[in-house]
């Protein structure tokens, strides 16, 4: 038994530093394919209209969505359709058509696609103009930035030492930095709903990284691997719990609006980069930081 223990200690002290390369790596190429886009679409991603301002028509009824985006696609480059179905018999009850044309041009040619009047029985519009979208665009980026400033000030003052808390800080930085650029390849139109869920991703963030940084360098029960294997057990059965809580809900409840399904999305892609971050980033710092420290 002491043999599996010295050998497990001695793997872990050997490769907590190579360990450390993998999230970097992807960090950095997170970085630079950030970069790339936002130098070819002008932001680092994409908004649907109640972001960039635009019509969002509801229309009800059994449509074949697709036949409709593809003659859509014909006149208006940025449209997109998806449909509404009934969450007891999984029924197509209604289709939303998103653009950021004017509500009278869409209307048109939704009306003449389907061939019927768009009335106030069978549909519903919304339309918001790009002044006030900005603005509602630049208040949630805003609360991001000062939602993240405050957990770093909260953190500096829980650790009072600067590289512990500049570990945490980074992991949580890392997981959000991953979890946009993979939203981005995936070609996620984000929606107010989506950057909430980013405020939400903050707060998952830094639980584990706070129980592991607390565990280390506050206790004293146990070696230093012995204290970053207990966390470990905790930390990685909180984030998996999480997981099994959204992941399912976006990929069998098809039926469940769109903001909730980008919501479940986005903090399942940031619960899996937290498992990186945390557990190759932040562990190998604070291991690195405690063997610096002689602290046992």
């Amino acid at each position: 038994m002491e043999n599996q223990e010295t050998k497990g200690k001695d793997w872990y002290n050997k490769w907590y530093k190579i360990m450390l390369l993998i999230p970097l790596i992807i960090f950095i190429i997170s970085l630079v394919y950030l970069g790339i886009f936002y130098k070819a679409h002008g932001d680092l991603f994409f908004k649907d209209s109640s972001l960039a301002g635009g019509s969002t028509f509801t229309i009800n009824g059994d449509i074949d969505y697709l036949s409709l985006e593809d003659s859509l696609k014909e006149k208006f480059e940025d449209v997109n359709v998806r449909e509404i179905k009934d969450l007891g018999t999984g029924e197509s009850i209604a289709v939303i058509v998103d653009s950021s044309a004017q509500p009278e041009d869409l209307e048109q040619e939704i009306e003449s696609i389907l061939g019927y009047e768009l009335t106030d029985e069978n549909s519903s519009i919304e339309f918001t103009g790009p002044s006030l979208s900005k603005n509602f665009y630049k208040q949630f980026l805003i609360a991001i930035i000062f939602s993240f400033i405050l957990m770093s000030l909260t953190i500096f003052f829980l650790f009072k030492t600067f590289i512990p808390s500049i570990a945490v800080i980074f992991a949580a930085f890392a997981d959000i930095i991953m979890t946009i650029a993979l939203v981005d390849v995936l070609g996620v139109k984000l929606s107010a709903a989506g950057i909430a869920a980013f405020l939400m991703l903050i707060g998952y963030s830094v639980d584990t990284d706070i129980l592991l940084t607390t565990r280390v360098l506050k206790k004293s029960e146990g070696s230093v691997n012995q204290r970053i294997y207990g966390s470990f057990k905790t930390g990685i059965f909180m984030t998996i719990t999480g997981l099994l809580a959204v992941l399912p809900a976006f990929f069998i409840i098809t039926t469940l609006p769109d903001s909730f399904r980008q919501i479940f999305l986005i903090l399942s892609i940031g619960l899996l980069a937290d498992i990186l971050n945390t557990w190759f980033t932040n562990a190998s710092i604070i291991k690195w930081y405690a063997d610096s420290k002689g602290i046992k």
